[in-house]
């Protein structure tokens, strides 16, 4: 398999699964994580995490073999499957965690920004080298990547193509935070009790407050936070954490 999905306590885990080639991207893993997704939605998991397979990447990138010799529609399509593919991360009802050990280059990254939140640890590199192909990136890096660290150190990290230490990564704003260790999966579930348990419907409506911001005028970022937060009232969690609130105690969540 190129990628597979387990299960530990409430946290489904993608695992990238081409170790031998760095867990590079090729058609059918795209199809795989897609479907992938679709299986952790159905899922009574609260969180997603993903990481690489292996000791030396995360992922890194798409595999290039099978870039040459299309024609336009072919490689716009190539590029729109990525795409969606990755898209679904936004639309997923929990959050979603890329632990990167390793290299994160290309599609890789692309896939790391399309989560929620990055955690990296002291090996970790990050990189969008396809102008040294005399590309650029296809996948959604050049949307993403701006809003995450702003136009101006987009543009020159892909303009060069040159690698990000999980230092400087920390530092812009690329990723959410360093981790020491070996193991992805274990750095991603302690990650994710950082978050605690948030009502489930409240944590995915703030999700679309943030997504929102990013792209309407500020008034229209107003309208759409104050509908978000007149439905986050009409929760039964929302009442619970009210209620708990004046009681002073702690709330119990139940997830409506």
């Amino acid at each position: 398999m190129t990628a597979t999905l387990t299960f530990q306590a409430s946290a489904a885990i993608i695992t990238l699964n081409r170790p031998e080639v760095l867990n590079a991207l090729n058609r059918e893993m795209v199809e795989r994580i897609g479907n992938l997704i679709d299986e952790v939605q159905q899922s009574k998991a609260n969180v997603l995490i993903i990481v690489g397979g292996g000791e030396k990447a995360f992922c890194a990138g798409a595999d290039v073999k099978e870039i040459l010799g299309g024609d336009l529609d072919t490689q716009q399509a190539f590029a729109r499957r990525g795409q969606q593919t990755f898209a679904k991360l936004d639309t997923l009802s929990i959050p979603s965690i890329a632990v990167v050990h390793g290299v994160a280059f290309g599609g890789g990254l692309e896939l790391a920004l399309a989560c929620t939140f990055r955690v990296a640890t002291t090996r970790a590199r990050f990189a969008l080298p396809e102008i040294k192909l005399g590309l650029i990136p296809g996948y959604g890096g050049t949307q993403r990547l701006p809003r995450l660290v702003g136009a101006s150190r987009a543009l020159e990290i892909m303009s060069t193509g040159r690698t990000v230490n999980a230092d400087e990564a920390e530092r812009i704003g690329l990723v959410n935070m360093i981790e020491d260790g070996d193991d992805p999966v274990a750095l991603g579930t302690a990650f994710a009790a950082l978050l605690g348990n948030p009502p489930p419907a409240s944590l995915q409506m703030v999700r679309q407050a943030v997504a929102k911001a990013l792209d309407l005028s500020l008034h229209e970022g107003f309208e759409a936070e104050a509908a978000l937060f007149a439905s986050s009232t009409q929760t039964v969690d929302a009442a619970e954490g009210v209620k708990a609130f004046l009681e002073k105690r702690k709330p119990v969540f139940v997830g409506d």
